[in-house]
């Protein structure tokens, strides 16, 4: 790999989530800041969402290790679940003992004993479900009747839905519309501007141990913001691999037309580069046919 070649400790554009690495760009320290006033206000639902590869599991995370010892924390990866598997996953999250067999009445009833008990201890719990748009109507309905507990000044349960923009047309719906209106603090992940893209991939390449002059060139990081839209995921994986081909060519930065290449090889992202090509030629037609008409 190209690690020794740029002088680095570590490949700086994985996809996996890896807070070491989170860079804080405008959006997602807003986002935070959303999370963080409204867990200590004691609010019910909070909801974040954002375009697939805008970083929601990473701002979870981040949220998550922000979170003292006044709180309890769950987290459910993939919340794609009936309402008992659900119930049964917060509670394993919580270490709070039910019995499998129970039915959804009696484990709602033993997660409110749970809850109480943390709030006697001067524990608030957040729970924080991933990829919020593929929970089914039913098991929505189950969490909002868990979040019904509150003492006079809070919540016992705050629940987090991170979701792609999709989560919206299902809380859209008119049988959620309880839970809609619970919801009191929101906010919409953007992609990366053109600036914060330069930003963020000297954040990322020094954490990685990079200690050179620029590694992508200007005119290469412009084009690495059109094929990828801004979007983070596609950012590290076009930038990746235009590092390969850079690697591969023997040279010490990454130049456009790599980071052309790279795109091209990205299917997600060369369609964003094939609609910018697509629209320039359109341009340069048009100009071409205006030309030839003043003639």
């Amino acid at each position: 790999m190209y690690q020794s070649h740029f002088g680095l400790q570590e490949l700086p554009f994985g996809i996996t989530p890896d807070t070491s690495f989170a860079y804080a760009c405008a959006s997602h320290q807003e986002a935070l800041n959303t999370l963080l006033v409204a867990v200590k206000n004691g609010e019910g639902f909070i909801k974040i969402t954002g375009e697939v590869g805008t970083g929601k599991t990473l701002l979870c995370r981040r949220f998550l290790a922000m979170l003292d010892e006044s709180y309890a924390s769950a987290y459910i990866p993939n919340p794609y679940l009936e309402p008992r598997t659900l119930l049964l996953a917060l509670a394993e999250e919580l270490n709070v003992h039910l019995a499998k067999e129970d039915d959804q009445h009696h484990l709602i009833k033993g997660l409110t004993q749970a809850l109480l008990s943390f709030a006697g201890q001067g524990k608030s719990v957040v729970l924080c479900l991933d990829e919020a748009q593929a929970m089914p109507i039913e098991s929505l309905e189950a969490l909002r009747l868990l979040t019904n507990l509150e003492t006079e000044k809070r919540k016992l349960l705050q629940v987090v839905l991170f979701g792609q923009p999709e989560l919206d047309d299902k809380l859209a719906q008119e049988s959620v519309r309880q839970l809609r209106q619970r919801i009191t603090f929101q906010y919409r992940l953007g992609e990366l501007g053109r600036d914060e893209l330069d930003y963020y991939l000297a954040h990322r390449l020094r954490v990685a141990g990079y200690r050179g002059n620029r590694l992508f060139t200007k005119a290469a990081v412009r084009a690495l913001h059109r094929s990828s839209g801004g979007i983070p995921r596609l950012v590290n994986v076009v930038a990746h691999k235009a590092m390969l081909l850079a690697y591969g060519e023997g040279v010490p930065q990454v130049a456009p037309h790599q980071v052309r290449a790279a795109a091209s090889d990205t299917p997600a992202a060369k369609q964003k580069s094939w609609w910018w090509f697509g629209f320039a030629m359109l341009l340069a037609s048009a100009g071409g046919i205006g030309w030839m008409m003043l003639k």
